[in-house]
Protein backbone atom coordinates (compact mmCIF):
# COMPACT_ATOMS: atom_id res chain seq x y z
CA UNK A 1 0.00 0.00 0.00
CA UNK A 2 1.41 3.33 -1.10
CA UNK A 3 -0.02 6.51 0.34
CA UNK A 4 -0.91 9.46 -1.83
CA UNK A 5 0.79 12.80 -1.30
CA UNK A 6 -2.51 14.09 0.06
CA UNK A 7 -2.59 11.33 2.69
CA UNK A 8 1.02 11.98 3.71
CA UNK A 9 0.30 15.69 4.08
CA UNK A 10 -2.85 14.92 6.10
CA UNK A 11 -0.82 12.80 8.53
CA UNK A 12 1.90 15.44 8.77
CA UNK A 13 -0.64 18.19 9.42
CA UNK A 14 -3.10 16.39 11.69
CA UNK A 15 -0.96 13.68 13.31
CA UNK A 16 -3.23 10.81 12.32
CA UNK A 17 -4.53 9.05 9.25
CA UNK A 18 -7.39 6.55 8.86
CA UNK A 19 -7.28 3.82 6.20
CA UNK A 20 -10.68 2.20 5.72
CA UNK A 21 -11.06 -1.54 5.27
CA UNK A 22 -7.37 -2.37 5.16
CA UNK A 23 -7.56 -5.74 6.95
CA UNK A 24 -10.04 -8.30 5.70
CA UNK A 25 -12.59 -10.03 7.92
CA UNK A 26 -10.68 -13.32 8.04
CA UNK A 27 -7.54 -11.58 9.32
CA UNK A 28 -9.52 -9.78 11.99
CA UNK A 29 -11.37 -12.91 13.10
CA UNK A 30 -8.11 -14.90 13.35
CA UNK A 31 -6.60 -12.23 15.59
CA UNK A 32 -9.80 -12.03 17.66
CA UNK A 33 -9.95 -15.80 18.18
CA UNK A 34 -6.47 -15.91 19.70
CA UNK A 35 -6.95 -12.69 21.66
CA UNK A 36 -10.15 -13.96 23.28
CA UNK A 37 -8.41 -17.12 24.50
CA UNK A 38 -5.59 -15.11 26.07
CA UNK A 39 -8.11 -12.73 27.63
CA UNK A 40 -10.28 -15.54 28.98
CA UNK A 41 -7.36 -17.25 30.69
CA UNK A 42 -5.63 -13.97 31.63
CA UNK A 43 -2.36 -15.10 30.12
CA UNK A 44 0.43 -12.83 31.38
CA UNK A 45 1.73 -10.26 30.84
CA UNK A 46 -1.47 -8.28 31.16
CA UNK A 47 -2.52 -4.89 32.44
CA UNK A 48 -5.68 -4.60 34.52
CA UNK A 49 -8.00 -1.62 34.85
CA UNK A 50 -7.07 -1.03 38.50
CA UNK A 51 -3.40 -1.62 37.77
CA UNK A 52 -3.46 0.96 35.01
CA UNK A 53 -4.91 3.71 37.17
CA UNK A 54 -2.87 2.93 40.30
CA UNK A 55 0.57 3.04 38.70
CA UNK A 56 2.75 6.06 39.35
CA UNK A 57 4.53 8.18 36.77
CA UNK A 58 7.88 6.68 37.79
CA UNK A 59 6.55 3.13 37.44
CA UNK A 60 5.24 3.84 33.96
CA UNK A 61 8.56 5.29 32.89
CA UNK A 62 10.73 2.50 34.28
CA UNK A 63 8.69 -0.74 34.40
CA UNK A 64 10.32 -3.72 32.70
CA UNK A 65 8.33 -6.62 34.19
CA UNK A 66 4.88 -6.24 32.64
CA UNK A 67 3.19 -8.99 34.66
CA UNK A 68 0.02 -7.99 36.46
CA UNK A 69 -0.06 -7.78 40.25
CA UNK A 70 -3.82 -7.24 40.65
CA UNK A 71 -5.97 -10.27 39.90
CA UNK A 72 -9.43 -8.97 40.81
CA UNK A 73 -9.68 -6.34 38.09
CA UNK A 74 -10.73 -6.84 34.47
CA UNK A 75 -8.06 -6.98 31.76
CA UNK A 76 -7.32 -3.67 30.08
CA UNK A 77 -4.73 -5.05 27.67
CA UNK A 78 -2.64 -8.04 26.71
CA UNK A 79 0.99 -6.95 26.59
CA UNK A 80 3.92 -8.25 24.55
CA UNK A 81 1.72 -9.82 21.89
CA UNK A 82 4.43 -10.03 19.19
CA UNK A 83 5.86 -13.13 20.88
CA UNK A 84 2.54 -14.66 21.96
CA UNK A 85 1.33 -16.13 18.67
CA UNK A 86 2.28 -16.27 14.99
CA UNK A 87 -1.05 -14.61 14.12
CA UNK A 88 -0.05 -11.49 16.08
CA UNK A 89 3.51 -11.54 14.75
CA UNK A 90 2.31 -11.80 11.15
CA UNK A 91 0.04 -8.78 11.53
CA UNK A 92 2.82 -6.65 12.99
CA UNK A 93 5.13 -7.67 10.13
CA UNK A 94 2.46 -7.19 7.46
CA UNK A 95 4.21 -6.47 4.16
CA UNK A 96 1.30 -4.61 2.57
CA UNK A 97 1.34 -1.93 5.24
CA UNK A 98 5.12 -1.51 5.21
CA UNK A 99 5.39 0.91 2.24
CA UNK A 100 3.01 3.33 3.94
CA UNK A 101 4.99 3.19 7.17
CA UNK A 102 8.21 3.85 5.27
CA UNK A 103 6.61 6.90 3.69
CA UNK A 104 5.39 8.31 7.01
CA UNK A 105 8.65 7.63 8.86
CA UNK A 106 10.86 8.44 5.87
CA UNK A 107 13.10 5.63 7.08
CA UNK A 108 13.39 1.87 7.42
CA UNK A 109 10.62 0.54 9.68
CA UNK A 110 11.47 -0.92 13.08
CA UNK A 111 8.93 -2.49 15.45
CA UNK A 112 9.64 -1.50 19.04
CA UNK A 113 8.24 -4.25 21.25
CA UNK A 114 8.79 -2.23 24.43
CA UNK A 115 5.76 -0.03 23.81
CA UNK A 116 2.16 -0.77 22.85
CA UNK A 117 2.64 -4.21 21.25
CA UNK A 118 -0.78 -4.89 22.73
CA UNK A 119 -4.31 -6.14 22.39
CA UNK A 120 -6.35 -3.29 23.87
CA UNK A 121 -9.78 -3.79 25.40
CA UNK A 122 -12.69 -1.79 26.68
CA UNK A 123 -14.76 -4.30 28.61
CA UNK A 124 -18.47 -3.67 29.24
CA UNK A 125 -19.42 -2.37 32.69
CA UNK A 126 -15.82 -2.36 33.98
CA UNK A 127 -13.76 -0.28 31.55
CA UNK A 128 -12.77 3.27 32.38
CA UNK A 129 -12.15 6.47 30.48
CA UNK A 130 -8.71 6.95 28.95
CA UNK A 131 -7.69 10.55 29.60
CA UNK A 132 -5.99 12.89 27.15
CA UNK A 133 -2.33 11.95 26.82
CA UNK A 134 0.66 11.65 24.54
CA UNK A 135 2.14 8.15 24.27
CA UNK A 136 5.65 9.55 23.95
CA UNK A 137 5.60 10.86 27.55
CA UNK A 138 6.95 7.59 28.98
CA UNK A 139 9.07 6.53 26.03
CA UNK A 140 12.81 7.19 25.79
CA UNK A 141 14.18 7.74 22.30
CA UNK A 142 16.59 10.04 20.52
CA UNK A 143 13.78 11.81 18.65
CA UNK A 144 10.02 11.69 18.05
CA UNK A 145 9.87 9.71 14.79
CA UNK A 146 7.51 7.06 16.14
CA UNK A 147 3.94 6.23 15.23
CA UNK A 148 1.40 3.64 16.22
CA UNK A 149 -0.77 1.39 14.08
CA UNK A 150 -4.27 0.78 15.47
CA UNK A 151 -6.45 -2.00 14.03
CA UNK A 152 -10.18 -2.04 14.77
CA UNK A 153 -11.32 -5.64 15.23
CA UNK A 154 -14.96 -4.62 15.37
CA UNK A 155 -16.99 -1.43 15.28
CA UNK A 156 -15.59 1.34 17.47
CA UNK A 157 -17.74 4.34 18.37
CA UNK A 158 -18.22 6.90 21.12
CA UNK A 159 -20.29 4.46 23.19
CA UNK A 160 -17.64 1.75 23.37
CA UNK A 161 -14.51 3.89 23.47
CA UNK A 162 -13.30 4.87 20.00
CA UNK A 163 -10.13 6.96 19.87
CA UNK A 164 -10.51 10.73 19.87
CA UNK A 165 -7.71 13.03 18.72
CA UNK A 166 -6.75 16.68 18.98
CA UNK A 167 -5.57 17.41 15.43
CA UNK A 168 -2.09 18.92 15.03
CA UNK A 169 -1.31 18.56 18.76
CA UNK A 170 1.79 16.54 17.83
CA UNK A 171 3.33 19.81 16.60
CA UNK A 172 2.43 21.89 19.64
CA UNK A 173 4.58 22.89 22.61
CA UNK A 174 2.97 22.83 26.04
CA UNK A 175 3.99 24.05 29.48
CA UNK A 176 4.25 21.63 32.45
CA UNK A 177 1.18 23.06 34.20
CA UNK A 178 -0.99 21.92 31.30
CA UNK A 179 -0.46 18.33 32.46
CA UNK A 180 -1.20 16.62 35.78
CA UNK A 181 1.23 14.61 37.90
CA UNK A 182 0.83 11.56 35.64
CA UNK A 183 1.24 13.71 32.53
CA UNK A 184 -2.38 13.60 31.43
CA UNK A 185 -3.51 16.72 29.59
CA UNK A 186 -5.65 18.59 32.10
CA UNK A 187 -9.29 19.25 31.27
CA UNK A 188 -9.56 21.75 34.14
CA UNK A 189 -6.83 24.02 32.77
CA UNK A 190 -8.01 27.20 31.03
CA UNK A 191 -5.16 27.00 28.52
CA UNK A 192 -6.36 23.57 27.38
CA UNK A 193 -10.10 24.05 27.04
CA UNK A 194 -10.27 25.72 23.64
CA UNK A 195 -7.87 23.14 22.23
CA UNK A 196 -9.89 20.23 23.60
CA UNK A 197 -12.94 21.65 21.83
CA UNK A 198 -11.21 20.90 18.51
CA UNK A 199 -11.20 17.15 19.21
CA UNK A 200 -12.28 14.80 16.46
CA UNK A 201 -13.40 11.19 16.27
CA UNK A 202 -15.12 8.90 13.83
CA UNK A 203 -16.74 5.49 13.79
CA UNK A 204 -14.26 2.75 12.93
CA UNK A 205 -15.37 -0.49 11.29
CA UNK A 206 -13.74 -3.91 11.48
CA UNK A 207 -10.53 -3.84 9.43
CA UNK A 208 -10.00 -0.07 9.57
CA UNK A 209 -6.52 1.04 10.64
CA UNK A 210 -5.35 4.31 12.16
CA UNK A 211 -1.81 5.66 12.04
CA UNK A 212 -1.12 8.22 14.79
CA UNK A 213 1.97 10.12 15.84
CA UNK A 214 3.64 9.44 19.20
CA UNK A 215 3.09 13.06 20.32
CA UNK A 216 -0.56 13.33 19.29
CA UNK A 217 -2.99 13.95 22.15
CA UNK A 218 -5.70 11.29 22.24
CA UNK A 219 -8.29 9.79 24.58
CA UNK A 220 -11.21 7.34 24.69
CA UNK A 221 -14.49 6.97 26.57
CA UNK A 222 -15.36 4.03 28.77
CA UNK A 223 -17.39 1.26 27.12
CA UNK A 224 -21.04 1.69 28.10
CA UNK A 225 -22.31 -1.05 25.78
CA UNK A 226 -22.82 -4.72 26.66
CA UNK A 227 -20.10 -6.03 24.32
CA UNK A 228 -16.29 -5.90 24.61
CA UNK A 229 -14.34 -3.61 22.29
CA UNK A 230 -11.07 -5.28 21.28
CA UNK A 231 -8.35 -3.60 19.23
CA UNK A 232 -4.73 -4.26 18.23
CA UNK A 233 -2.03 -1.59 18.53
CA UNK A 234 1.70 -1.64 17.94
CA UNK A 235 4.38 1.03 17.57
CA UNK A 236 7.07 1.50 14.94
CA UNK A 237 9.98 3.90 14.63
CA UNK A 238 12.51 4.89 12.04
CA UNK A 239 15.79 2.95 12.09
CA UNK A 240 17.71 6.16 12.83
CA UNK A 241 15.62 6.76 15.98
CA UNK A 242 17.47 5.12 18.85
CA UNK A 243 16.22 3.86 22.20
CA UNK A 244 18.13 5.53 25.02
CA UNK A 245 20.50 3.49 27.17
CA UNK A 246 19.34 2.88 30.72
CA UNK A 247 15.65 3.21 29.81
CA UNK A 248 12.93 0.61 29.50
CA UNK A 249 12.67 1.47 25.80
CA UNK A 250 15.91 -0.40 25.16
CA UNK A 251 15.08 -3.44 27.31
CA UNK A 252 12.92 -5.23 24.72
CA UNK A 253 13.80 -6.47 21.21
CA UNK A 254 13.48 -4.29 18.15
CA UNK A 255 12.38 -5.92 14.91
CA UNK A 256 13.98 -4.40 11.79
CA UNK A 257 11.72 -4.94 8.80
CA UNK A 258 13.15 -5.34 5.33
CA UNK A 259 12.46 -2.41 3.06
CA UNK A 260 9.49 -2.88 0.77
Amino acid sequence: MQLTQEQIESFDNNGFLIIRGFANSLECEAILDIAKIHLKYRIEPIETEIGYHNKSKEYRKNVIDYSSTIKESSVRRLRQVYSRDIIFKNWMENREIRPALEQLLNDQVVITTAHHNSIMTKMPYSSTETKWHRDRRYWHFSDNNLLSVWLALGEENSDNGVLEFIPASHKMDFSPEQFDDKEYFREDCDKNMSLIETKTSTILKKGDIVFFHSLLLHRANANITDKPKISFVYTVKGASTKALKGSRSIEYPEIYLDRS
